[in-house]
């Protein structure tokens, strides 16, 4: 998984089968961490050479480096599948096709501007752990997405393989690993912040797969992607009024 999700170097060669790939999903809050602490680490270090908001910047692009635009991509294509006004199987060719639309364009512009603010502007108190949850909030919202959807193409897929073999106890036990690490963060309020994602996933795939009747992978993607900019923003406003 490890392997399939970030371009993080993995000597070990496994093959997974296809069908694994929705069972291997409950590990997804982990591998979150890994990419969070990688980030984390990273920003501590630029932010001790340059400004704060240069800092945000390099980290920003650090975790594109880090997940291979993997997820941005499946954003850009739900947004200009989803967005474009068609049919749903003329959806579903257009989120197929290499070509990239205005509409990818300005959702991967927005995610990324909305990000660099966010993390540019937490408190300096927060800033660090926030960071390494938020790829966390990333994937627990990829995980709750497959596991209540169903799957919108008649054909075979890469995400038919985790949306059909994705159950309940999958989300179940990836729920548990993800409460464990917010409360590991941050205490009580890791507990309270960890509801977040999950209740905005459910909503974002609903809401993304209505015209489609179901999901994707891009979809996934996508609510991997909005799913850490909601949950920086969520933080954001917490911190600042309430924490």
């Amino acid at each position: 998984m490890l392997q399939f999700f970030t371009s993080i170097p993995v000597k070990l060669q496994i093959e997974i089968k296809n069908e694994e790939f929705g069972k291997a999903l409950v590990f997804a809050p982990i591998i979150g961490l890994i990419i969070g602490s990688i980030i984390a680490g990273s920003f501590y270090i630029s932010r001790c050479i340059f400004p704060t908001s240069i800092a945000a910047a390099l980290v920003i692009v650090l975790y594109i480096l880090l997940t291979g635009g993997l997820h941005m991509d499946g954003l850009g294509d739900t947004f200009d599948g989803i967005f474009s006004n068609r049919s749903k199987d003329r959806m579903l060719e257009i989120m197929r096709d290499s070509r990239v639309g205005t509409n990818a364009v300005l959702a991967i512009a927005s995610v990324i501007l909305l990000n660099w603010v966010l993390i540019s502007g937490m408190s300096e108190e927060y800033t660090l752990k926030i960071l390494i949850l938020f790829p966390v909030a990333g994937r627990i919202g990829s995980l709750t997405g497959a596991c209540v959807s169903k799957y919108a193409r008649s054909g075979e897929g890469l995400g038919k393989s985790f949306i059909d073999l994705c159950s309940w106890k999958e989300l179940g036990v990836g729920i548990f690993f993800h409460a464990i690490i917010f409360f590991c963060v941050l205490h009580i309020k890791g507990l309270i912040l960890s509801l977040i994602p999950i209740f905005m996933s459910f909503i974002l795939v609903k809401f993304l797969g209505k015209k489609i009747d179901g999901a994707t992978g891009d979809i996934l993607g996508a609510v991997c992607e909005l799913n850490q900019t909601g949950f920086l923003l969520a933080t954001y406003v917490f911190i600042n009024f309430y924490f």
